[in-house]
């Protein structure tokens, strides 16, 4: 069953030209099950028409807090009562000021007031606006007392400017409402998720590095966000985004990606390391390009710290998660990684298998611990990674108790 089934979200939207994405929302928010409720502000109005959107939802658009025959029957408290989730998209400046204060002065702040059902803003606005010390005010206001905060990410604007500010795209706040009903087991833990590459420098302009995409790390850190943990990401350079939500500390080197890996692993619960790390760098880096002046050339190389052997023998390690992505011999080489490296579990995938592990979408995984092993077939990274998170706290939950 799709996770917003038969919940029940009123969209409030304010005065923003991202008003015009709105449509799009509804739309994709009862894709997933959602019944949709829209309530718009004046200044809404002036981006799209309520016939829009009472066409899209299938259910009239509430845009007066005088309306009589609505409040005939206190429509504003009828509204306020129904809702499971109060999601304001796009979120304005003057929107969240004004909720910020406890105005009342129009249906959606009202709403706001008087509701118990958990609201969450999506802000939209010029990244002058949002960048002013009174916007940053409201939103650290909102926030303490409990509002989702999504987004704003970053990007160009309609006036020109580049910068944070924009509202978040459609698909990413259809993902934060769905994690938002999520089974939240993960509750209280903090995971920390090494993820893609690592670049080992030659010089200036070259780097010795590998193909993996960062996906399955992503994918492992949103679902571990979807299950309730505080999540960082430690990642090394990819071209995907990171899950809205986690903190991200990019990483180019293994020798940056074992620094912020020990500084933060006895902060966490439990420490994945999915990052496909080079095993060398090179020893002497060049600080000019190297020129092509002889035939052949000869590279010196060292091995770089084992991050996921170090974390594991600390004083007071977390719960250990390795990968081990080979090519042969996976269960031997996989259950030799797990005792040689103190691990609590690992997961091990065939990459020379074509349609699955680095680059590809799809991965298939077998996790071992020291005394049993669970296969995860070819699936898309995100169901595999939900599983996983799954496992891996079966498997955490055991060891506590």
């Amino acid at each position: 069953m799709q996770i917003l089934q038969d919940k029940k979200i009123v969209l409030g939207i304010s005065g923003g030209i991202a008003a015009y994405k709105t449509p799009e929302l509804v739309r994709r928010l009862k894709d997933q099950g959602a019944d949709i409720r829209v309530v718009m502000t004046e200044g809404a109005k002036a981006f799209i028409t309520p016939l829009t959107l009472q066409a899209i939802s299938g259910n009239a658009v509430a845009d007066s807090l005088l309306d009589t025959q609505a409040e005939l029957a206190m429509g504003h408290i009828e509204l306020a009562k129904w809702a499971d989730l109060i999601i304001i998209a796009p979120a304005t400046a003057d929107v969240i000021a004004r909720i910020a204060v406890g105005m009342a002065n129009d249906l959606l702040t009202t709403l706001c007031l008087a509701t118990s059902a958990p609201i969450a803003l999506a802000p939209a606005m010029n990244q002058q606006m949002w960048h002013a010390l009174a916007t940053q005010a409201n939103v650290k206001t909102l926030n303490e007392r409990g509002y989702q905060i999504w987004g704003p990410g970053s990007g160009e604007q309609a006036c020109g400017d580049i910068g944070l500010g924009r509202m978040l795209e459609v698909n990413e706040l259809v993902t934060l409402s769905s994690d938002f009903f999520a089974d939240k087991y993960l509750q209280g833990q903090h995971w920390v998720i090494t993820a893609g590459p690592t670049r080992e420098a030659i010089d200036p302009v070259r780097y010795i590095s590998n193909h993996s995409s960062g996906k399955m790390g992503y994918a492992i850190a949103h679902a571990a966000l979807r299950a309730g943990a505080k999540v960082t990401l430690i990642s090394g350079p990819v071209t995907i985004n990171a899950p809205v939500g986690c903190q991200l500390i990019s990483v180019n080197s293994a020798e940056e990606m074992h620094q912020q890996a020990l500084k933060i692993a006895p902060e966490c619960t439990t420490f994945v390391a999915c990052a496909a790390v080079a095993d060398y760098r090179v020893a002497n880096i060049a600080t000019q390009k190297i020129k092509k002046t002889n035939d052949a050339m000869k590279l010196e190389l060292v091995k770089n710290h084992d991050i996921v052997a170090d974390v594991a023998n600390l004083h007071d390690k977390p719960f250990m998660i390795g990968f081990a992505a080979e090519t042969q011999n996976i269960e031997d080489y996989a259950r030799g990684k797990l005792m040689r490296k103190n691990l609590d579990l690992i997961a091990a995938n065939d990459v020379a298998k074509s349609g699955q592990g680095f680059n590809s979408d799809n991965n298939a995984l077998v996790l071992y611990s020291a005394i049993d092993k669970t296969e995860i077939p070819l699936a898309n990274k995100q169901i595999i990674a939900q599983k996983l998170v799954s496992l891996i706290n079966q498997h955490y939950l055991a060891k506590q108790s």
